[in-house]
C-alpha cells in the first residue's frame, strides 16, 4: 500500500498514462491540433484587427489606453488555452472511458484512476501548451506584447489549461451520450462571448457585471490581459487562487467520480 500512494510511484505511473497517448499519435490528429492551433489566430485577425479598425483604443480600469487589438488577444489566447485543454478532457476522455474502455485495461495494473486523471490532464496540458507557444509567438511577432512579458504569460496559460482541464474531466464523468455535448459546446461559446473576451467588463449592466467576472474565462482573461499589457495588481492574485482552487476541486471531483464509474 505504502508503495501504491507514495508521490514517486503515483507520479510515475501518471506520466506512463501520458506516455501511453503520446505513443497511440496518428498523423491524422496533427490536423486537428492544426486547426485548434488557427482557430485563435483568425479570431485575432477578423475581430483583434479587423474590427478594431473600428472601434479605436480601449481605456484599462487605470485610464491607460491600449489599441483594441492589444486588449483582444490576451483574450484569445486564455481561450485558446481553454479549448485545446477542454478538448482532451471532455471528447477525447469520454470517448476513451466510456466506448473505448482504455482504462479498464489500466486498472488492472496497479494504476488508481485518480493517477489516470493526472495522467490524461498533462497529456491535455501538452496540447494546451502548444497552442499557447504558437500563440504568443504570433502575438510577439505583431508587437502585442514583449518578449518577456509573453515568458512570463506562458505559466499562467498553463495554469489556465490545468484548471479548464480539470473541470473538463469532471463534466465528463457526468456526461450520459454524445448529444450531451451539444450542451457543452453552447456553454463554451457562451463563455467566450461574454467574459470580457471582447469588451471590458464594466461595459456590462451592474446586475450582469458581477457573473461575468465570477466565470471562469474572464478570470484567465484578466490573469494573462495583466501580464501581456503590464498591468498587473492585486487582483491578479485573486485570478491564480481562482484558477487554483478550479484545478484542486475539479481533480479531486474527477478523481472520486472515475473511481466509481470505474472499479463499480
Amino acid at each position: 500500500m505504502p508503495k501504491l500512494v507514495s508521490f514517486e510511484g503515483s507520479a510515475g505511473r501518471s506520466v506512463r498514462v501520458t506516455e501511453r497517448n503520446v505513443t497511440a499519435l496518428k498523423s491524422a490528429y496533427w490536423l486537428v491540433m492544426i486547426g485548434g492551433l488557427l482557430e485563435p489566430v483568425l479570431y485575432l485577425f477578423s475581430i483583434g484587427v479587423g474590427v478594431g479598425a473600428l472601434i479605436g483604443d480601449i481605456e484599462l480600469p487605470g485610464g491607460r489606453l491600449v489599441s483594441y487589438t492589444e486588449f483582444v488577444a490576451p483574450a484569445m489566447l486564455a481561450a485558446s488555452a481553454m479549448s485545446g485543454a477542454l478538448a482532451e478532457t471532455t471528447f477525447n476522455f469520454f470517448g476513451k472511458m466510456k466506448f473505448m474502455r482504455l482504462y479498464d485495461g489500466m486498472l488492472a495494473t496497479p494504476i488508481q484512476p485518480f493517477e489516470i486523471a493526472i495522467g490524461e490532464l498533462i497529456w491535455a496540458m501538452a496540447r494546451g501548451s502548444i497552442y499557447s507557444v504558437a500563440f504568443l509567438a504570433v502575438m510577439v511577432a505583431m508587437d502585442l506584447t514583449t518578449p518577456l512579458r509573453a515568458l512570463v504569460a506562458f505559466p499562467a496559460t498553463v495554469l489556465v489549461g490545468f484548471a479548464f482541464g480539470a473541470l473538463g474531466m469532471t463534466v465528463a464523468t457526468l456526461i450520459r451520450s454524445w448529444q450531451d455535448f451539444d450542451l457543452i459546446g453552447a456553454g463554451q461559446f457562451a463563455l467566450f462571448l461574454f467574459s470580457g473576451t471582447f469588451v471590458p467588463a464594466t461595459a456590462y449592466p451592474a446586475a450582469l457585471r458581477w457573473l461575468v467576472e465570477a466565470s471562469p474565462l474572464y478570470r484567465s482573461v484578466d490573469l494573462v490581459r495583466g501580464i501581456s499589457l503590464g498591468s498587473l495588481g492585486w487582483i491578479q492574485v485573486v485570478d491564480v487562487l481562482f484558477l487554483l482552487a478550479m484545478l484542486m476541486v475539479g481533480l479531486s471531483v474527477s478523481g472520486q467520480r472515475m473511481g466509481r464509474l470505474l472499479c463499480r
